[in-house]
């Protein structure tokens, strides 16, 4: 069972890397997290140095391996609006390539939904491109879809996707 712990502000230059690392293969592997190929090692620093900055605004959980690298990562972004002070956001599922099928996305959400309750929060809600293994991994831990958004983001290819809004309540 990969070993699961949330970030703090005292992060070292080899898990700032391995976090670049595992943004990167996700990205080159065609996940759909915002980002399109080729990512450099500059941007995806960029986005892991304004994550890590927003930590009174989000929490990062990480997942490592045996060794105590860094293989995977979920965010958990509390809503910050006055009338919902109940939802969180969960941004970010990415699993290295090399890691995959070994448990560490179910992991790293369960350690996210007790995070959410650790925080005070009773409802999450996500989105994933339809059609990825993702999706069936949201259904499997209970997450309701709540619809289908067409074309919502572009692909590495040019064309467009249909992104899946999920909910659970915890």
């Amino acid at each position: 069972m990969p070993k699961i712990e949330r970030l703090t502000t005292a992060l070292t230059a080899k898990d700032r890397y391995a976090l670049i690392e595992v943004l990167m293969d996700v990205v080159e592997g065609g996940g759909a997290i915002s980002f399109l190929p080729p990512l450099t090692e500059g941007e995806a620093g960029a986005f892991w140095d304004k994550a890590l900055a927003d930590l009174a605004h989000r929490s990062i959980l990480v997942a490592r391996d045996d060794a105590g690298r860094i293989q995977g990562s979920v965010q958990v972004i509390p809503a910050p609006m006055p009338n919902q002070p109940h939802r969180a956001d969960i941004a970010k599922l990415l699993v290295h390539r090399d890691a995959r099928r070994k448990g560490l996305g179910r992991a790293l959400m369960i350690a996210a939904e007790a995070e959410t309750k650790a925080l005070g929060r009773s409802l999450l809600t996500l989105d994933t491109r339809r059609g990825d293994a993702a999706e069936a991994l949201y259904r499997s831990l209970g997450y309701t879809e709540s619809g289908i958004i067409p074309r919502y983001a572009k692909n590495a290819d040019g064309r467009f996707h249909d992104t899946v809004i999920f909910y659970k309540e915890i």
